[in-house]
């Protein structure tokens, strides 16, 4: 297969819309461009009946909405997605205020507390992905580690550091 037809199904950029989500502090900013390295670096992305990719994702806030604008690498407009957030809403409260308790037992639990706060951090965030992916079903083909990166980059924009 060539490199042309093995990169097709796939994001080879991410582009956060700074006028809508806003630039984060260095702590948000580094958990963005985290995720965004690793969501271009692995992922499988296409979208259902179009022949096309490699694909650049532009993420945007609309009215509290959360806006996939896919385009073709080169940037012409293909679709756009806006999706809800509110689906995701206990879910993301609920995965800070997991991820908090790790942070906060990384300094004084035993090793056994650690690894059961992270299984749940881990639990929350496979729930996560699997909504995304619900929500995006017939509009983004994406695999599930796909969706994970994607989830992860959601609670990146959301993380408040």
């Amino acid at each position: 297969m060539s490199d042309d037809a093995s990169s097709r199904g796939r994001l080879v950029s991410v582009v956060l819309d700074e006028t809508s989500i806003g630039r984060g502090n260095l702590d948000q900013e580094h958990e963005r461009l985290v995720a965004i390295y690793d969501l271009v670096e692995i992922n499988s992305f296409a979208l259902p009946g179009h022949d096309g990719g490699p694909y650049a994702l532009h993420i945007s806030l609309h009215d509290k909405k959360l806006c996939f604008d896919v385009r073709a690498q080169e940037g012409e407009a293909i679709v756009r997605h806006i999706m809800s957030l509110t689906p995701f809403r206990r879910l993301l409260k609920d995965y800070f205020l997991v991820c908090e308790s790790y942070y906060a037992a990384i300094r004084t639990a035993t090793p056994a507390q650690i690894e059961a706060i992270d299984m749940g951090r881990r639990s929350l965030h496979n729930e996560g992905a699997t909504l995304l992916a619900e929500r995006l079903d017939g509009k983004i083909d994406c695999d599930f580690d796909t969706a994970r990166r994607l989830f992860t980059l959601i609670t990146a924009l959301h993380w408040k550091g």
